[in-house]
């Protein structure tokens, strides 16, 4: 082998590095972005996931709920009567109704995701529901179910992102 082939000169893309005294530093731009951790989300409290749950069937029962009533209103004898969970509402009260229940599916979902307003949006519902409990003097079991549960999702609070 001759000694031109052994030697090789760089790359054209490569930069050159001049070891004189007084050169200017290596400036590379094509360098990758710069490597930050990404968030690591916390598991699902089993409390939480099991209101979750609790929230999403009863949101699947109101929206159902309204949306026979509102067949049955503009179709006519679609779903029998004996199937109807709610029969003495007007037609703005069973499109309420199914309002009411994709929200409270879309907060489930979003509890179930662990998102942040969710958890607020749940937690100012069991305080209006235990400020009215408290102030209509009806302390009750019912009460103090929803004051567990108030507690309880103050306390995940940091489970969520």
């Amino acid at each position: 082998m001759s000694e031109s082939s052994l030697s090789r000169a760089p790359p054209s893309h490569a930069p050159t590095i001049d070891h004189h005294r007084g050169s200017k530093p290596l400036v590379v731009d094509h360098l990758p972005p710069a490597w930050s951790p990404t968030p690591v989300r916390p598991a699902l409290p089993l409390g939480v996931a099991f209101l979750s749950i609790l929230i999403a069937i009863s949101g699947l029962v109101v929206l159902i709920a309204g949306a026979l009533f509102l067949l049955n209103t503009y179709f006519g004898t679609v779903v029998p009567a004996s199937l109807l969970i709610v029969r003495s509402v007007d037609p703005l009260g069973a499109g309420i109704l199914v309002l009411v229940g994709a929200v409270l599916l879309s907060v489930a979902n979003a509890l179930w995701a662990q998102e942040r307003w969710a958890l607020w949006t749940t937690v100012a519902v069991l305080f209006g529901a235990l400020a009215y409990s408290f102030f209509t003097a009806s302390i009750t079991v019912l009460f103090l179910v929803f004051l567990v549960l108030f507690i309880y999702l103050l306390t995940v609070r940091r489970y969520f992102l």
